[in-house]
């Protein structure tokens, strides 16, 4: 065990001294992301910064901790991801439509699923003892997962460390409850998760704000694959907590998207129209600074992964409440910040009418200046306190 944090420190120093390289490589590829209507950045920014994560992982994974991965799946998953980021690079210096991106992302979870073997097989009900065969839904349940998480990474990836931070907090939480929670004897998956989480470590410093490089398709698409690549090893046999704690772990880039896809239905627009109106963009908005929505988007994704770890210590009859709160707090707080629109609120004009429909009348209080006139019934009352006999003077 100390082999692997010494190594895993290690990779740390090797992303954080191969990253220069990676910025200079992007100048000489053209891979630079100029300014636009939908950027922040406000100059040219050198891309394809993921490169320099990619080749980071894969020398941990093949020569400093090679002895913990089992061959057939290294190699498989280096083949899928290499098609990730080939296509990554191509989108960072040539720019792919939404279609192309996505069949480059179809095409190495067909190799996940096919030659890796990784895949959903089985869903475990709960609090009832029935198990389901997929079957032929295996297939596509997995492809999906594989494109949805993915896209929901590369979506957030809007300001500089956003997408690195959470990932990093994301994976952190994933390697934890992967090596203390799931009680595997694949020991591999958590150090996995915490040798990307290191190499993200090592990228930080050049990619948070004044960033000086940016992760570009080729990292995010890599990180977002990576992460359900591996959150399926944790999921062959399927329950439904299991299945629920990737999804809360990665709860700011799913509902990021999720939002995303029903804002632009409710818009009447594309669901791959790009706009400005994401999670990020919403906080700064408000007057948050760059750097305060970056740390507050990250306060949140350390949210999410506190609660994804009490979903797994919590009671069988505490899942249910746990979900219906979080359901809860999350539309209250997509609805407060107008990540839908400011015309769609329906919980909070909900929680409206229900306190309107609560509320006492206040009293009618009768005020009038000195000097004028007294109101009619409170000279009324006052006189019939004077001839009231009983009355103290």
């Amino acid at each position: 065990m100390f082999k692997i944090i010494v190594d895993l420190f290690f990779l740390v120093i090797i992303q954080a001294a191969i990253t220069p390289f990676i910025r200079r490589l992007a100048f000489v590829l053209g891979a630079v992301d100029n300014p636009n209507a939908r950027r922040v950045n406000k100059k040219p920014m050198p891309t394809i910064g993921g490169l320099g994560i990619f080749v980071t992982y894969n020398i941990g994974a093949f020569v400093l901790l090679r002895e913990q991965f089992p061959t057939h799946e290294l190699f498989s998953i280096l083949l899928a991801s290499s098609i990730i980021v080939l296509t990554g690079l191509i989108d960072d210096i040539l720019e792919l439509n939404p279609k192309q991106k996505m069949f480059g992302i179809f095409v190495a979870a067909l190799v996940i699923y096919f030659l890796g073997g990784i895949r959903m097989n089985v869903l475990n009900l709960p609090f009832v003892d029935h198990e389901i065969n997929l079957g032929w839904w295996s297939m596509p349940i997995t492809i999906f997962w594989i494109l949805a998480l993915t896209n929901a990474v590369n979506l957030i990836d809007g300001l500089d460390g956003l997408a690195d931070g959470v990932s990093m907090i994301s994976l952190t939480t994933m390697g934890i409850v992967g090596y203390f929670f799931l009680h595997t004897h694949q020991l591999y998956v958590p150090i996995a998760c915490f040798m990307l989480a290191a190499c993200l470590i090592g990228f930080l410093p050049y990619n948070f704000h004044p960033a000086k490089i940016f992760l570009g398709d080729t990292g995010a698409l890599f990180i977002g694959f990576m992460i359900a690549v591996l959150s399926l090893k944790g999921l062959k046999n399927v329950t439904f907590i299991s299945l629920l704690v990737p999804i809360v772990i990665l709860g700011v880039p799913i509902t990021d998207t999720v939002y995303a896809m029903i804002r632009r239905k409710l818009n009447r627009h594309p669901v791959s129209q790009a706009d400005k109106h994401h999670l990020h963009h919403q906080l700064m908005r408000m007057g948050l600074s760059h750097r305060q929505t970056v740390l507050t988007i990250y306060a949140l994704s350390l949210i999410f992964s506190f609660i994804s770890l009490l979903f797994l210590s919590s009671p069988a009859w505490g899942t249910w409440p746990l979900i219906f709160a979080l359901i809860f707090a999350l539309e209250l707080f997509v609805e407060s910040i107008g990540l839908l629109g400011e015309k769609y609120k329906p919980l909070m004009h909900l929680l409206q009418k229900i306190i309107n429909s609560r509320s006492v009348e206040d009293p009618k209080v009768e005020v009038w200046h000195l000097g004028d006139k007294k109101p009619e019934q409170l000279r009324t009352k006052g006189n019939t306190k004077a001839n009231d006999p009983t009355s103290k003077q």
